[in-house]
């Protein structure tokens, strides 16, 4: 499959480029050990676009067989030592080649992203730029890291190493399919581990052709394998498999629990979780430009359809400005309404499918039912498509549903407050910690806020401006794992001590 041609740029040059890929074909097959083949059972899953309904593919559902095929090649691939025990430098030019070729298909990646899950094509552009990124800064990042040397008298020389763990286990979701597997694979891969990578079973698209652009760029047979599928079957089976060492996974609080009690139940694999949020925004009545504050704290919540783990769908407000504020909020929403995704115009798509479209205006019929007041949206958009407009409630408690539980939808909750304390009370009062954004010139406030927040991120007048150089994570059940810079690089591999007696 190629590139199209010309760089697309309109509504009907993405529909062009759509209608070339789909006589092309579509690869559907499962990677493992450097081949596509047919799940071993035959079975399928359908894939949808979301946007107009029309089926896309049938795709290779995996099984426990494809798992244990899987990870034997991987094993394989890491005891033979062609990746493994590759010198940082040739890894590295494997690895930028690889984001190369991600760039030089970008527009088709980008595009597959958007069909199979409804996300604006515009917004898929913008994950490439960062699954990119993201595979370049660890590729470079590889012959850079050292190990250590122990303080030790001179009859002795204490070395820290850094080994690769093995065979990795990733498994991604479905809002941001391929940026999602930039930030797992790439630290997993630069550190010197197989991986093996499950995407979502609604968006496995750009995971399948990321594969042949990994095998283009020279990965050894082994090194890296996609099993489409879904979570109850091949998921599983990775997360019980004796034979990996470690699943990293992004996903819901709920599947991330079990997945902890799967690596407790075999054989203790390391478990790096990036799991839900329910983030608070706090916003100061001493911030300056509200208009710009309203327009990020729109944008915080609405973006990507607020199929975001840290959408900053609390919103948090000094009651001195509320009313004008929320006016303000109200107003920018009604710029950011859903429109076709292969629109580069358009800021929100559909739902991802029926079930999360479904869930979310249930969320929508328990606010109201719960006495919060309706300030814009709440009712489905007419015609195919899974379209929610912007929906914002103001009036929230923190005992309703709509204010404590994740969506993961278009869905504002808006609370009220009237000190410091009460703000930062409400704002750790969650089961998630995932991000936080706090508004306010007062650099006394911004430091003391900061602090207090629980949270694994905390954006000080911004939402979410950050790259790869920091960490990405949550704490509380929001996980325990950090996604982007070193950091990542870290995880995915184990220290080992070296202690040396030396004659005297």
């Amino acid at each position: 499959m190629t590139e199209h041609r010309r760089i697309p740029q309109t509504c009907d040059d993405w529909q062009a480029l759509a209608a070339s890929l789909a006589e092309q074909g579509l690869e559907t097959r499962a990677y493992i050990d450097d081949a596509f083949v047919d799940a071993a059972d035959g079975a399928t899953l359908t894939t949808i676009n979301p946007a107009t309904g029309e089926t896309l593919a049938e795709v290779a559902s995996c099984d426990a067989a494809d798992a244990e095929a899987a990870v034997a090649a991987a094993r394989r691939a890491f005891e033979g030592g062609e990746w493994s025990r590759r010198a940082p430098g040739q890894r590295k030019a494997v690895l930028l080649r690889l984001a190369e070729l991600m760039e030089a298909h970008q527009h088709e990646l980008a595009l597959l992203d958007t069909l199979d899950m409804g996300k604006p094509v515009g917004s898929s552009l913008g994950d490439m730029a960062g699954a990119i990124g993201c595979l370049r800064h660890h590729a470079e990042s590889i012959d850079k890291l050292y190990g250590e040397v122990a303080p030790t008298g001179n009859d002795a020389l204490g070395l820290v190493l850094r080994e690769p763990l093995g065979v990795v286990a990733s498994i991604v979701p479905w809002n941001f399919p391929l940026m999602m597997t930039a930030w797992k694979i790439a630290p997993a891969l630069a550190a010197g581990n197989s991986v093996i990578l499950k995407p979502s079973e609604k968006s496995p698209l750009s995971a399948l052709r990321l594969a042949s652009l990994a095998r283009e760029a020279g990965l050894p047979r082994g090194v890296f394998q996609v099993l489409p599928g879904f979570g109850h079957t091949v998921g599983k089976a990775l997360a019980l498999s004796m034979d990996v060492d470690c699943l990293a996974f992004t996903g819901s609080t709920g599947v991330g629990k079990q997945l902890m009690q799967y690596a407790g139940q075999s054989n203790l694999k390391k478990v790096f979780l990036e799991c839900g949020g329910k983030s608070p925004n706090l916003v100061f009545a001493d911030c300056k430009d509200l208009d710009r504050v309203a327009e990020h704290a729109a944008g915080a919540i609405f973006h990507n359809q607020g199929e975001v783990c840290i959408a900053g769908s609390r919103l948090l407000v000094e009651n001195s400005i509320r009313e004008a504020f929320v006016d303000k909020v109200l107003a920018a929403a009604e710029r950011m309404q859903p429109g076709d995704p292969l629109d580069p115009d358009s800021f929100m798509g559909a739902m991802v499918d029926q079930a999360q479209h479904e869930r979310v205006l249930g969320y929508i019929r328990r606010g109201v039912e719960e006495g919060a007041t309706l300030r814009s949206g709440g009712k489905a958009l007419d015609g195919p498509g899974l379209f929610i407009p912007p929906t914002v409630f103001d009036g929230v408690t923190d005992a309703m549903a709509i204010g404590r539980e994740e969506i993961f939808g278009p869905v504002l909750s808006v609370f009220g407050f009237d000190s410091e304390d009460e703000a930062v009370r409400l704002a750790n009062d969650s089961d998630y910690g995932l991000a936080a954004g706090l508004w306010s010139q007062d650099i006394d406030r911004i430091m003391r806020v900061t602090r207090r927040l629980r949270s694994g991120q905390v954006f000080v007048n911004n939402w979410a401006d950050m790259d790869q150089t920091v960490p990405f994570g949550g704490v509380k059940q929001s996980g325990n794992g950090r996604d982007k810079s070193h950091h990542s690089l870290e995880e995915y591999s184990d220290l080992k001590s070296v202690w040396m007696t030396l004659a005297t």
